[in-house]
């Protein structure tokens, strides 16, 4: 059991960070019942860090009570949870002869160390050895080993730690059953056989019954979840907080506002209020927002007496994803200590409720902040870049971040870039990051295809959708409303009947209101109005405010002032406040020399008090973004500004004369 010197030093030089002793063993409590007199070992029950027990270890050493099993073993547990490599040399060194519990020290010290593959070599060593043993391999042996598999990608490790144990007749011991279940339970290809050791075990505790509906509830399985729980109320086992955490947590997946409710009124009842954790506060907080139920939330948040940065940064989440973004930033400023989830929560909201510039405003102020993004941040981000076609900045975080390789590119944040790219017109930069993902999912596919049709690239969009079906990924609604966008861009008529026609017939997928509006634009950009018309009257719903858009849009580009009426009017009849609609209308009439029907159209707009909402743009000059109305004069700079607009448009003109030498 002796190591070599060269062996020695290659452990001691094991880059395992020393913990914060005083913080870890100032309360270190033996787990042994046996009642200690000896007053050496006494002293060490109360040690606080290493230099206190290595003078203990001397004195042992020096009166010879270092040879005896029990002190020997006191001072091995100490040290394995204390300082990993000073137990490894104790191994090593001074324990010549193992017993069960020195071995179970070991394989626990390594899992505390967070060394996995170690603590699972010195659960095979101990299996080897077994026989030579003066005690047998016991239900934590197991239990440890069970723990120490959980860090290994596969399931091998677990599944061959399974049959030994059961040849060896663990399989009834109820701890190690936990142990398999919780094992199982943390992946979702093998659910199934947790729920099979579950329903074998005879005699079920409450972390029987926890660990079966945590692993549910953490795989998105909330109805199974739910459905457990309610068996285990049935059987009599009640449930203690970790199981309360994970019940709301299905009841946050699923929005079971019901549920909920009644646990919560069920921890107000037996007067456990008061004293429950603030985990279990925190889950209620959000099971009730995720649920929809912000007053309750707020509600449950003024009566909490502890709250940390998930409580607080739980009400800024609530009152984005609603759009009270007031409130939601009130939350937001008066956080006490803010980490990178907070932030990033307040600039999802503003990037999700259409506010990009406030998004990408407060970004510039979270990097100024010292505050490392995390991927949920860039992912925002990049959506308020694309919003704003402000690809430096997008391009930016896609160099320093990714290409940086200070944060990998997951699936989700890929996607994220591509979609920025292609809203900013870079569709070659977007088609590089897609093609360079190692991993893609129908997101990746879905925001490619949309990249090219928005950027009028018909037959790009095509080809890759038959790609993306050779490769095994079955359409969604969004795939067809991107590929029939692409119809309408390149003129693919027939193609684009083709699509909406096989939607229900090959994919089972029932057109909705924008396949609708996508075939209207397809029939209406190429001059079929009439086709148009028809297809809108024969809907099967009620048509919405982008199929009676596209038919106004067609209109106006074809030139048909009655039919452009009867769109407008019906669009009206959806949203009698949108100016863009009145001016539109105008604008047709206009072109047509219906000046008639462009007084009538002005008129109406009085009667209504709608006004026109000014035409402004949007530049952005060294990551700052400067908005432009018609007609402003407000800038410090606008005679400037007006003067450059003037001789631009002069140059314009002189690009359009036919110069003949």
């Amino acid at each position: 059991m002796f190591l070599t010197n060269e062996r020695r030093q290659r452990v001691m030089k094991m880059k395992t960070p020393p913990p914060p002793l005083r913080r870890l063993f100032s309360r270190w409590k033996s787990r042994s019942n046996v009642v200690i007199t000896h007053p050496t070992l006494i002293i060490m029950e109360s040690c606080l860090d290493m230099r206190q027990l290595k003078q203990i270890q001397a004195h042992m050493t020096r009166t010879g009570l270092i040879s005896h099993t029990f002190p020997l073993s006191r001072l091995l547990a100490f040290s394995a949870l204390s300082d990993f490599r000073h137990s490894l040399l104790l191994w090593t060194h001074l324990i010549l002869h193992p017993n069960t519990y020195m071995w179970n020290t070991m394989i626990r010290a390594c899992l505390h160390a967070n060394i996995p593959t170690l603590a699972f070599s010195f659960f095979l060593h101990m299996m080897r050895m077994r026989q030579t043993l003066t005690q047998k391999m016991d239900s934590r042996t197991f239990v440890s080993a069970l723990k120490a598999c959980h860090n290994f990608s596969g399931l091998s490790h677990g599944e061959s730690l399974h049959c030994v144990l059961f040849k060896m007749g663990f399989h009834s011991h109820l701890l190690v059953r936990n142990g398999l279940i919780h094992f199982y339970a943390a992946r979702r290809a093998s659910l199934n056989n947790a729920r099979k050791v579950f329903d074998q075990s005879y005699d079920k505790d409450v972390v029987t019954w926890t660990t079966m509906i945590h692993g549910y509830a953490a795989l998105h399985c909330s109805d199974t979840a739910l459905e457990l729980f309610n068996l285990m109320l049935a059987s009599g086992v009640e449930p203690n907080e970790v199981t309360l955490i994970a019940v709301l947590s299905a009841c946050s997946c699923k929005g079971n506002l019901e549920m909920g409710k009644s646990i919560h009124e069920s921890i107000e009842k037996n007067k456990r209020m008061s004293s429950c954790s603030l985990s279990l506060h925190n889950a209620l907080l959000d099971m009730y927002i995720k649920c929809g139920c912000l007053i309750h939330a707020r509600e449950l948040f003024d009566r909490m007496g502890t709250r940390d940065v998930y409580s607080w940064t739980s009400l800024v989440n609530g009152y984005a994803k609603c759009g009270d973004l007031e409130s939601a930033r009130s939350f937001f400023d008066r956080t006490p200590q803010k980490n990178s989830v907070s932030w990033s929560a307040m600039i999802a909201g503003y990037s999700q409720n259409n506010k990009p510039k406030e998004s990408l405003k407060l970004f510039h102020e979270m990097i100024g902040a010292g505050m490392a993004p995390v991927e949920h941040t860039l992912v925002s981000v990049l959506s308020a870049c694309g919003q704003l076609s402000c690809l430096s900045l997008g391009h930016w975080i896609h160099e320093y971040f990714v290409n940086g390789k200070k944060m990998h590119l997951s699936v989700t944040l890929g996607n994220a870039v591509i979609d920025m790219y292609a809203k900013c017109g870079s569709i070659n930069a977007a088609a590089q990051v897609f093609s360079s993902m190692s991993e893609r999912n129908l997101v990746s596919w879905n925001s490619m295809i949309a990249g090219y049709a928005a950027n009028g690239l018909a037959k790009q969009a095509v080809s890759l959708f038959d790609r993306m079906r050779n490769m095994g990924f079955k359409p969604d609604d969004i795939t067809f409303v991107s590929l029939l966008t692409a119809c309408s861009h390149g003129g693919l008529i027939l193609q684009g009947q083709d699509y909406f026609d096989s939607m229900e017939r090959n994919y089972g997928i029932k057109p909705k209101r924008e396949h609708y509006a996508c075939m209207i634009d397809l029939l209406g950009r190429n001059g079929l109005l009439e086709e148009a018309y028809v297809f809108i009257t024969k809907m099967p719903m009620q048509p919405s405010e982008a199929a009676w858009g596209a038919l106004l849009n067609a209109c106006r580009m074809h030139g048909n002032v009655e039919l452009a009426k009867f769109s407008a009017w019906n669009l009206l009849s959806l949203d009698p406040d949108d100016s863009g609609i009145y001016v539109l209308l105008a604008n047709i009439c206009a072109n047509e020399r219906k000046w008639a029907d462009v007084k009538k159209v002005r008129s109406l707009m009085r009667e209504k008090g709608v006004k026109k909402i000014p035409g402004h743009s949007l530049i952005e000059i060294e990551g700052e973004f400067k908005e432009f109305l018609v007609a402003d004069v407000s800038h410090p700079q606008s005679e400037e500004i007006y003067k450059v607009l003037d001789e631009m448009y002069l140059l314009s003109k002189l690009e359009d004369v036919d110069w003949k030498v």
